[in-house]
């Protein structure tokens, strides 16, 4: 190791403070390289911030024009309702003067016909016969007046073909007008025909760079109301993307002729129009462009010499910092059998040393642990199994001397049979998980020596799907249940007592369902159950032995599976019993171990 030493300092040249202080060149200029992308991204998201407020701004003020100009129609209709038809009198030379003054005061209005309901010809200015080939009724503006009575209307833009003369662009503004004439109700039209020129003149006076521009889309039907190629879009030799404008709100991004765009959208109240404006980004970002060339031209050679730094420094310091990386993640993943090779700079070597040093201390005390905990978990099973109501078996006894001295000599015979082949299963030499086959026969036995103790006071029927025999089971769940069913549910009932016994599955879970019929419990009683206090022995399933059941599944399956209650005073209780399903690894095995009990 070369070290070179300066007064009373030591210095490794392999050590990390070197590496560092030989890179700091390197460092300076990658901070320089970082601050000046960060620099260029912040003035392109100003421009294009920038860029798309002036674009919508340009929208508004063509929105604004329309608006106003729909204002200034709405007005003109609201003059010839109450001043020309106000009493249902549109003939006569003063209606005419009128709507003759009208028509040279605006020109943008071609003219100006009044129809009824059934497309007949009341009064128009200027007077001329209506072409036979025009069909009214069919046209769009009278059908939308009569189907939205008192509601302004606007058309596509058409050619003008009601009249005789000049083929004109127009769009069509219509309204359905209710008057009084002669003491009766009539529906008539009012339909103005506005020059389309107007307007292209209100879309043409905004500017969006050189090739930018606006259109206006119809947002029931998607059609294009107006676009400054009109023609080329009637041709099909233009197209837009409709469709996304309808349902786009604000500003959005597309690409056309392979030109990115971005466009802004702004709804017309009271027309039901859109008006698209469409501005070119590689026009707006020009200056972007022109900074970040000069920008990638004047950093290209220092980070030609960042890379060489960096792929200097790479062999020497990135790879052991890396190998370490992928050891510690090993760790965390829990795999204790790691070893980090003592190589690399100073400092990584010291690291590693101390590194292999805790792993090692960690995978022992880990060792420990486990230890502990199986011994743990192990005792406290057993002694939560202990706890299940010794004094069954005394109880039972007492039955059977009661029934010897009454000389009931068959009933001693099945008492004593169903106690000697509960306490055999209950045994199971030893053995803590059983199967279901095994847990139901223990429970059969149990409810045959209760029944006979309590003088058939109750009956009982066990019941389980076929898939479910084989599974395995925690044993004596069904017992203290069973037990807290006749205690304190049937045994204080006057009726006759039932019990059911049902055992499915349910996705993953093994579910055991235990009814009685018996007294039920209160909505306080179930709370205190489901918190794990015991209670008076007027509730079912109040006992502790019934807390031990849910504390033992838990313990050994875990917090996702235990007991669930539900009851209601003189109805009776149901108790779910929820494990998760599990399979012997030998099936043949299991049904040996299953025909043994069974004999």
């Amino acid at each position: 190791m070369l070290r070179v030493r300066t007064g009373l300092q030591s210095f490794a040249w392999n050590s990390i403070g070197a590496i560092i202080m030989l890179s700091f060149s390197a460092f300076i200029v990658l901070v320089i390289t970082i601050m000046s992308m960060l620099l260029y991204d912040k003035f392109a998201q100003t421009a294009e911030r920038s860029a798309e407020l002036s674009t919508k701004q340009i929208v508004d003020q063509v929105s604004y024009n329309l608006e106003d100009y729909v204002r200034s129609m709405s007005h003109l209709y609201r003059a010839i309702e109450e001043h020309m038809l106000r009493d249902g009198t549109w003939e006569g030379e003063q209606v005419d003067k009128q709507l003759d003054t009208l028509l040279s005061s605006r020109e943008d209005i071609l003219s100006i016909t009044l129809l009824d309901s059934d497309g007949r010809l009341l009064k128009n200015r200027p007077a001329a016969a209506l072409k036979p080939s025009a069909h009214v009724t069919q046209q769009g503006w009278f059908q939308s007046a009569l189907r939205v009575p008192d509601h302004l209307s606007f058309s596509l833009p058409h050619i003008q073909n009601m009249y005789e003369g000049p083929y004109r662009w127009v769009v069509s503004m219509s309204k359905g007008i209710t008057v009084q004439r002669n003491g009766q109700e009539q529906q008539v039209i009012l339909l103005v025909d506005i020059n389309f020129k107007q307007m292209d003149e209100l879309s043409r006076r905004v500017s969006l760079g050189q090739r930018g521009y606006v259109y206006i889309i119809d947002e029931s039907a998607g059609n294009i109301v107006y676009h400054p190629q009109q023609q080329l879009m009637y041709m099909g030799l233009r197209s837009e993307n409709i469709e996304q404008a309808l349902v786009a709100t604000g500003s959005y991004e597309d690409e056309a002729d392979g030109q990115k765009r971005l466009n802004t959208v702004k709804s017309v109240p009271n027309i039901g129009w859109k008006i698209v404006g469409v501005a070119y980004l590689d026009e707006m970002l020009t200056t972007r462009q022109e900074v970040g060339g000069y920008m990638v031209r004047v950093l290209a050679v220092v980070l030609v010499l960042a890379v060489l730094v960096s792929l200097m420094l790479s062999a020497s310091l990135t790879r052991p910092i890396r190998r370490m990386e992928r050891k510690m993640k090993a760790v965390e993943r829990g795999d204790f059998n790691v070893e980090l090779p003592i190589e690399g700079p100073l400092e990584v070597e010291r690291v590693s040393r101390r590194f292999n040093l805790m792993v090692h201390k960690v995978r022992t005390l880990m060792d420990e642990i486990i230890r502990e905990q199986e011994q743990k978990r192990r005792l406290e099973l057993e002694a939560l199994q202990a706890q299940i109501n010794p004094h069954f078996l005394y109880n039972t006894l007492n039955s059977v001397v009661r029934m010897v001295g009454m000389s009931r000599n068959e009933e001693v015979v099945t008492m004593i049979t169903s106690l000697s082949r509960l306490f055999r299963i209950s045994l199971s030499k030893g053995k803590t998980i059983i199967t279901v086959k095994e847990e139901l026969e223990h429970a059969h036995h149990y409810l045959t020596i209760q029944q006979m103790r309590f003088k058939r006071k109750f009956r009982f029927t066990l019941n389980a799907d076929d898939d479910t025999l084989d599974c395995l089971t925690l044993k004596l769940l069904l017992q203290p249940l069973i037990e807290n069913a006749i205690v304190h549910g049937i045994e204080y009932d006057m009726d006759e007592g039932h019990i059911e016994v049902r055992v499915y599955r349910e996705a993953d879970c093994l579910v055991y369902r235990i009814t009685d019929n018996g007294v039920g419990m209160s909505e306080e009683q179930l709370r205190a159950l489901a918190q794990g206090y015991p209670m008076a022995r007027s509730g079912a399933g109040s006992g502790v032995a019934v807390r031990n059941v849910h504390d033992r599944i838990r313990l050994y399956y875990g917090h996702a599976y235990g007991l669930e209650y539900a009851s209601e005073l003189e109805e009776g209780t149901t108790v779910w019993i929820r494990i998760p399903v599990q399979r012997a690894p030998e099936e043949g095995g299991a049904q040996d171990d299953q025909k043994k009990t069974m004999a």
